[in-house]
C-alpha cells in the first residue's frame, strides 16, 4: 500500500508552534503518515516585504522539522514557476514521487473559499483535502465533499503576523515557535524594524 503524505504549504515566516503541532497531530492521529511542510515562495495573496528569503525561512522549517516524528520539510517549490499553485505542486510531487498517495491540508478557513482556488475540483479528485478547525470558520453540511475529511485537531490560534509583529515590538516571542528556530531568529536579528 502507498504511504499517504499531508501536504501542508505556506510561506512560513516564521514557522511557528501552531505549524508543528498540526502536522505532529495528522502523524500521530493517523490522518497520513507522514506531513510535508510545502515552504511556498510568494503566496499570491501576502505581500512580499512579509516574507523573508527562502533560504532563511527553509532553514528555521528544517530546525523545527529535525526531531518531530513524520514532519519534515519540503522545498519543492522553490523551484517552481512563480506564481505558484497549489494544483501544480501537488502533480509534481505525484510525478517525482508515484509510490505515494498525497492529500492536501488545509484550514477550514481556505475551505470556504476553497471553489475559488486555481483548479479547486481537479486537486480534490485528484488528491482529496484534509481540512482542520479554525476558529469562526463551522463547515456546514452543504460545504461538505465526498473527497474533503474534517480533521477534529485542536485549534491553535497562533499567527506569523503575530510573532513578526511581537518580535519588531521587542516582546519575547519563544512561547510560540521552537526553541531552535527562536535562537536563530534572535541571533539573525530578523523580524526587527
Amino acid at each position: 500500500m502507498k504511504e499517504t503524505i499531508g501536504i501542508l504549504g505556506g510561506t512560513f515566516s516564521p514557522v511557528h508552534i501552531g505549524h508543528i503541532a498540526l502536522a505532529s497531530y495528522m502523524v500521530q492521529w493517523k490522518y497520513v503518515d507522514r506531513v510535508w511542510l510545502v515552504l511556498s515562495p510568494l503566496n499570491p495573496l501576502k505581500q512580499a516585504s512579509d516574507i523573508l528569503p527562502d533560504a532563511l525561512r527553509m532553514e528555521m522549517l528544517e530546525k523545527a522539522a529535525h526531531d518531530i516524528d513524520g514532519v519534515e520539510p519540503c522545498d519543492i517549490e522553490l523551484s517552481m514557476p512563480r506564481p505558484s499553485y497549489t494544483i501544480d505542486t501537488l502533480r509534481k510531487l505525484a510525478v517525482t514521487y508515484p509510490d505515494k498517495n498525497f492529500k492536501l491540508i488545509i484550514g477550514s478557513d481556505n475551505w470556504l473559499i476553497f471553489d475559488r482556488w486555481r483548479d479547486h475540483d481537479k486537486i480534490l479528485t485528484e488528491f482529496g483535502v484534509l481540512v482542520y478547525p479554525r476558529y469562526g470558520y463551522e463547515i456546514t453540511e452543504d460545504k461538505m465533499h465526498e473527497r474533503m475529511r474534517q480533521v477534529h485537531a485542536p485549534i491553535f490560534e497562533i499567527s506569523s503576523t503575530m510573532i513578526r509583529q511581537g518580535i519588531a515590538d521587542g516582546r519575547d516571542m519563544r512561547a510560540f515557535v521552537p526553541k531552535e528556530v527562536y535562537e536563530y531568529i534572535i541571533l539573525n536579528k530578523l523580524y526587527k524594524n
